[in-house]
């Protein structure tokens, strides 16, 4: 079972920055397409920043040159900068991989951003 651990969570106040991190396996963080989704109350998950395996990255318009995606290979991790954020960014934070052509998801990490 692939384990996607999410960390770095927490209530902020807009204008200032949080970095979440996914911690999972190597073979998953170095060989496969990885994204960073959310979801509000009341919303659809949406995506909001994807890494391939290619190293290639792309953002949801509503994040672009704030958020930054990127992987650590020598940590393991996947990380996603998030500056200038704005109470829009409220939401539950999901790692993911498709791993082996599959769907797998963390378990999320809140993000709650006060005007």
């Amino acid at each position: 079972q692939v384990q996607l651990v999410e960390s770095g969570g927490g209530l902020v106040q807009a204008g200032e920055s949080l970095t979440l991190s996914c911690a999972a396996a190597p073979v998953i963080i170095r060989f496969t397409d990885m994204a960073w989704y959310r979801q509000a109350p009341g919303k659809q998950r949406e995506l909001v920043a994807r890494v391939s395996a290619d190293g290639s990255t792309n953002y949801a318009d509503s994040v672009k040159g704030r958020f930054t995606i990127s992987r650590d290979n020598a940590r393991n991790t996947m990380t996603l900068q998030m500056n200038s954020l704005k109470p829009e960014d409220t939401a539950t934070y999901y790692c993911y991989s498709n791993w082996l052509r599959a769907d797998h998801w963390g378990q999320g990490t809140q993000v709650t951003v006060s005007s």
